[in-house]
């Protein structure tokens, strides 16, 4: 069988920010045609190391060399790094909404005849690129309209068009559903069956463990090893002893429940979607939640999970048609977020940079946002009190950062969502509503924030948690309802829940609910 040859070398990579080391003499070989994972904890320098290999960080702005096929390459930007082959998609995808799937593949590269822009060429070759990804919608559809798996497959192809030979994924997977995440591992192999290279980084272990030929683990911004997925047999728990420094013996908390009485019910709650009033998001929906007790939501993508959890949350999502909500046995009112956080209820939103925070606050400012009248005297805030309340967080759920006077920018994704979480923790809630709260964040990340919902709930507040991975419902929830289609069709005890069980009622409309 004959050995492949190295299309990239990144020797003694290091990179240095005011005050941090992003990386220490890194060193990653990736072989032409295989699939090259990366993985590491948020903030091992999994990024920084793709940015300066695409160019994001150009050539004197690092220590180090790269020697791609077989030549030293000083990249200056990502024009220079496209122009020969390599190309990274972002798991903020770079794609403008209201152009078409067309405009976005060709955008700064469109065919052209006498000097001007050959449309119906960019539409024939579009068809073309989108068959190769297995895209069969209309090349003149606008990116808004597509779900973020599609989106993904539009980036792609938009790789594809520019003969790309290295591609280069952060987090390709961590906001499709289960069907979308497996359609787009395959296409990645499917690449490599065409020669194409592919360098990976996710969280998904059991993705990476999957489709990986080999795999470069990083920790504190330094490699320390790679692993031939063959011939060092491979599995989770071995990945996350090089990436964590140590075994995660649990990495879901002991179930030790307390679990109360009824204190939040919803009844029949309805809700239109915000544009077509024809389509009901959520449909005569009925839940409840104990104290001390962790409800979660299991529901493929599109089921109506965060439309219910942000219509709930002072209707912040959709046209409310009906219902009713009672805490501990009285009806309550929920118009707007203010009477959701008077009455108790916080939302963690499944886009913490968009929803959650305000990327250019700091840790401090973030913390006690939304609820400032607890450290304010009159109208004026207690700067004192506000810093006591951050460091307070900080401590407790270990967010890693020299001061709370740093950016929520800079931090990590893992400790960005633990800013979310202390921001609402901060209005003592009591009942929590997480929506993907692991979403993008290493496997230490996920097991502290597991952590953190079992205190909660020791502490008998209620907490609902959306997830699309069934593993991690299944090992933090006391209780799991299903969603399909807007409609709630199953109410499972830890005990009764499986993923075969999961599966059936989110791909059902058939009701077998029965309230506790």
């Amino acid at each position: 069988m004959a050995i492949e040859p190295t299309i990239l070398e990144m020797r003694t990579i290091t990179k240095e920010f005011p005050g941090v080391k992003a990386l220490d003499r890194v060193s990653l070989s990736v072989k032409a045609g295989e699939i090259h994972s990366i993985c590491g904890e948020n903030g091992a320098g999994k990024s920084t190391l793709m940015k300066v290999l695409s160019g994001v960080y150009p050539y004197g702005t690092y220590e180090g060399e790269i020697v791609y096929q077989g030549e030293v390459s000083r990249f200056k930007d990502i024009r220079s790094s496209e122009a020969a082959g390599i190309v990274i998609i972002h798991q903020e995808l770079a794609l403008i909404p209201e152009l078409s799937i067309t405009e976005n593949i060709f955008l700064g590269n469109e065919p052209r005849r006498f000097g001007t822009i050959n449309w119906v060429e960019a539409k024939r070759l579009a068809i073309d690129l989108l068959a190769r990804v297995g895209l069969e919608d209309d090349p003149d559809t606008q990116i808004k309209n597509l779900g973020v798996g599609k989106q993904q497959l539009v980036e792609i192809a938009k790789a594809l068009n520019k003969s790309v030979k290295l591609l280069i994924l952060d987090e390709p997977t961590a906001a499709l559903n289960q069907a979308d995440s497996q359609h787009l591992l395959d296409l990645i192999l499917g690449l490599k069956g065409r020669g194409i290279a592919s360098i990976m980084i996710s969280h998904k272990l059991n993705e990476i463990e999957q489709i990986s030929d080999s795999i470069t683990i990083l920790r504190d911004g330094k490699t320390i090893e790679t692993l031939d997925v063959k011939i060092d047999g491979v599995n989770e728990d071995r990945i996350i002893r090089g990436m964590v420094g140590r075994t995660l013996e649990n990495r879901f908390p002991d179930r030790n429940s307390d679990i109360g009485e009824v204190f939040f019910e919803v009844k029949n709650w309805t809700v239109q979607h915000p544009l077509t009033s024809e389509r009901m998001v959520v449909k005569n929906s009925s839940f409840t939640v104990r104290r001390g007790e962790v409800v979660g939501f299991a529901g493929l993508m599109g089921a109506g999970r965060t439309e219910l959890a942000m219509s709930l949350f002072g209707r912040s999502y959709g046209t409310f048609i009906s219902g009713q909500v009672f805490k501990d046995g009285k009806e309550i009112q929920l118009r707007n977020v203010s009477e959701a956080i008077d009455h108790g209820i916080a939302y963690v939103s499944e886009d913490r940079k968009a929803l959650g925070l305000n990327l250019l606050d700091d840790i401090q400012d973030s913390v006690v946002a939304a609820k400032l009248s607890k450290i304010s005297r009159g109208q004026v805030i207690d700067k004192v009190a506000e810093h006591h309340v951050a460091e307070k967080y900080r401590k407790s759920l270990r967010i890693k950062t020299p001061t709370v006077q740093e950016g929520v920018n800079k931090l990590s994704g893992g400790n960005q969502q633990k800013v979310v979480l202390a921001k609402w923790m901060f209005t003592d809630p009591d009942l929590l509503i997480l929506d993907e709260p692991t979403r993008g964040i290493d496997v230490g990340a996920k097991t502290e924030i597991y952590g953190i919902i079992r205190d909660l709930a020791a502490q008998g507040k209620g907490v609902i948690m959306i997830s699309s991975e069934l593993p991690e419902l299944l090992g933090v929830s006391d209780r799991i309802y299903t969603i399909f289609e807007g409609t709630i069709t199953n109410n499972l005890t830890a005990d009764e829940a499986d993923p075969e069980t999961l599966l059936k009622s989110m791909t059902s409309a058939k009701k077998k609910v029965t309230q506790p």
